[in-house]
């Protein structure tokens, strides 16, 4: 089957590319986006994890570059090392075949002055990295990004709530007039707004609408963890089957070091990633998660984004994320390219609220209860709301004495109430029982 992505003027050496990754049909943002790139127009880009944005701005600024000019001519930041790594190696795979071609990746936790020593001596096409190494790397002289014609801010809600716009700020003012920007972010909040209008003046806007919050392809459960100890409840839903990677998120570095200390405890390897291991320590673990030498890993959601590993089977949420739009995220690891993924959502008593919330965005649950070391369908945990209310039976003399002991709240109220109704209860039964037996006598006599 011919590369669909031949209908869009780019260079030969690109589609090779492609060819090679073995993707030939443009998903839905890249069929929007990758025209509108190459016809120059400024753009803002919503669409969900997973939707194939990377390759949307990737293709046609790789298609763009001039491996004549020995100057930088785009520059791409994304708020983590692991997503700016990502699209370094997704940069590298789509350019393959561009003999020529210089893309550095410029992230925290690598040596800066040899970065500086290299810069001096020959600057890269392509640049990629987090915000405050690239600013650093200007601001110190060595790299000259003000010649760049393209600037893309990848995932630019995570940008802002990690703290870094004001670093991409920086950047961006530092471009020549006429800058072509391209912002991608999963939702555009509004303190996201003033930064856009800065340096957009007439964006093209390009909203691609989930057709399902969760991939269909995910099995999505929830599972109460009251009156269970959660970090055997965890142990036994990993060890039920055979997942082929599974991914454990919970919200902090402390909650990650614990349910990582206790399934390596159980005699289980498992990977962890979060923002307080060291760098290198960091990117050792990244690559022996890629090479499939974990068969589990726990993160915090600074990872919710940064992991894109093929393979991922089941997704475990140990804790409820803080932010709703976290949980997409971590569940948008599995389920991805038509194959089939589990998530199990862990909930404590009192967290039924962000269930709902969760619920009232389209994301659907099938309850679910561990049982006889199985997952077996569980009760809605909603089951009280449907009820019919039951008749109050009660007199309006006991209804009335309720009313003014709860407004009162004396101590042992409830109690008087109850027992003030059994006994006006029991005096009902006496009259009840005394009307019949006069009825049946009168009704006796009439007989005989």
């Amino acid at each position: 089957m011919a590369n669909q992505f031949a209908q869009y003027t780019l260079r030969p050496e690109v589609l090779q590319g492609l060819d090679a990754m073995k993707i030939t049909t443009p998903t839905p943002i890249q069929a929007k986006v990758i025209p509108a790139v190459l016809r120059g127009e400024s753009i803002i880009g919503q669409s969900q994890t997973g939707s194939g944005k990377t390759h949307a701005f990737l293709v046609p600024i790789l298609s763009h570059i001039d491996v004549a000019k020995d100057e930088v001519q785009a520059v791409i930041t994304a708020p983590s090392r692991e997503l700016a790594t990502q699209l370094f190696t997704v940069a590298e795979q789509l350019s393959q075949f561009m003999p020529g071609l210089r893309i550095q990746n410029y992230v925290g936790g690598t040596d800066k002055q040899k970065q500086i020593d290299k810069l001096h001596h020959q600057q890269p096409h392509l640049v990629i990295g987090t915000p405050g190494r690239v600013l650093d790397l200007m601001q110190n002289g060595a790299l000259a990004a003000y010649t760049a014609q393209v600037f893309v801010v990848d995932e630019a809600d995570m940008t802002l709530d990690m703290g870094f716009l004001g670093d991409v700020d920086k950047i961006a003012s530092t471009f020549p007039a006429g800058l072509q920007m391209l912002v991608f972010s999963a939702t555009i909040p509004q303190k996201l707004q003033p930064f856009l209008k800065k340096y957009m003046a007439n964006p093209t806007t390009i909203m691609i609408k989930p057709q399902s919050v969760i991939a269909d392809t995910v099995e999505n459960l929830l599972i109460a963890s009251k009156g269970r100890d959660k970090n055997q409840l965890l142990y036994q839903l990993l060890t039920m089957g055979e997942p082929f990677l599974a991914l454990i998120f919970a919200n902090t570095k402390t909650s990650v070091d614990a349910i990582h200390h206790y399934l390596t405890e159980q005699g289980l390897k498992v990977a962890k990633i979060h923002g307080g291991l060291p760098p290198r320590e960091r990117k050792r673990v990244m690559k022996e998660v890629v090479d499939q030498k974990f068969q589990y890993v726990v993160a915090t959601d600074l990872a919710a984004r940064g992991i894109d590993i093929e393979g991922v089977s089941l997704v475990i949420n140990a804790e409820l994320p803080k932010d709703n739009e976290f949980f997409v995220h971590r569940v948008g690891r599995t389920g991805r390219n038509g194959l089939s993924g589990t998530a199990i959502t862990l909930y404590e008593p009192g967290q039924e609220a962000q269930i709902a919330e969760l619920e009232h965005l389209g994301i659907h649950f099938a309850p679910k209860q561990v049982k006889d070391g199985r997952i077996v369908d569980s009760y809605d945990r909603d089951r009280r709301r449907s009820r019919k209310p039951q008749a109050d039976t009660r007199s309006g003399r006991i209804k009335g004495m309720a009313a003014k002991a709860a407004k009162t709240k004396m101590p042992g109220y409830k109690k008087k109430i109850k027992k003030a109704a059994d006994k006006e209860a029991w005096f009902n039964r006496r009259v009840e029982k005394r009307d019949a037996a006069r009825t049946a006598r009168k009704q006796n006599k009439k007989e005989y």
